[in-house]
């Protein structure tokens, strides 16, 4: 478990809370946003790293300045202790609107209900203490209601799964051929589709990105890694495209 502050200037924060999970469990990063007296939580995570993220963003904020929590989908690596954050914070909870008949599923109180908030398809631009970020469309990338959070204060990218990497022992990208390798497997299976590779790809270039932080593995530490990674998706296949031999009746 670490705290890196990726961006901290004029009173807004940019903060990774990475290295959270262990034994069986995939490795998850968590970002913390924080503009004046007002925080945004970026996915979550499950109940086995509730109580340390808590810890740890408590060493940061007053948890009372902890307004809102963003979830990019509806795995439960990012929303399995939904209603543990609901019960113990004030937040209010965003997620894509496909999720809001699902998620209850995670044993949402019905007194907590009335905080999931549902975005639309198309995203929004979302005001956070004196600043605004923006929920970016991400939509089967890989989970088909999915959505990314851009700031353009700190000019960060959250990309939630998308970017995701197992394996490496390090925290930012240095060599980006080298890192392809623990991206590659994750990719090729878990985004199906090339069309949306594609689409993303060209929407998310006209934004100034100075750098790329994905749910899980290593970040994206500059405009041109996080260019390289950009160019990388755009070129790659799907998944449901390319398993056309697994679609057979087993022997």
């Amino acid at each position: 478990m670490g705290e890196k502050r990726l961006y901290d200037r004029d009173g807004h924060k940019f903060v990774l809370l990475e290295g959270f999970g262990g034994g069986e469990m995939v490795p998850t990063n968590q970002v913390l946003i924080h503009d004046g007296d007002e925080a945004i939580l970026l996915d979550p995570g499950g109940h086995k790293v509730h109580y340390e993220l808590i810890n740890a963003i408590s060493s940061l904020i007053p948890i009372n300045q902890l307004k809102y929590l963003f979830y990019s989908h509806q795995d439960p690596d990012i929303v399995a202790a939904v209603n543990a954050w609901l019960m113990l914070t004030d937040a209010d909870a965003y997620i894509s609107k496909l999720w809001l008949r699902f998620v209850p599923h995670f044993g949402v109180d019905e007194l907590m209900i009335n905080r999931l908030k549902g975005i639309p398809d198309e995203g929004q631009r979302f005001k956070l203490g004196h600043s605004e970020l923006i929920f970016v469309p991400a939509h089967f990338l890989h989970s088909s209601g999915n959505f990314q959070v851009y700031d353009p204060k700190s000019k960060i990218l959250f990309s939630g799964d998308l970017g995701a990497s197992i394996g490496p022992d390090y925290v930012e990208v240095a060599d980006f051929d080298a890192h392809i390798p623990y991206m590659e497997g994750f990719h090729r299976r878990y985004m199906p589709s090339g069309h949306a590779n594609r689409q993303w790809a060209e929407m998310v270039s006209s934004l100034d990105i100075e750098m790329i932080v994905p749910q899980h593995g290593a970040i994206f530490p500059n405009a041109e890694m996080s260019r390289r990674f950009i160019q990388w998706v755009a070129e790659l296949p799907g998944a449901a495209e390319s398993m056309k031999a697994t679609y057979a009746i087993p022997a």
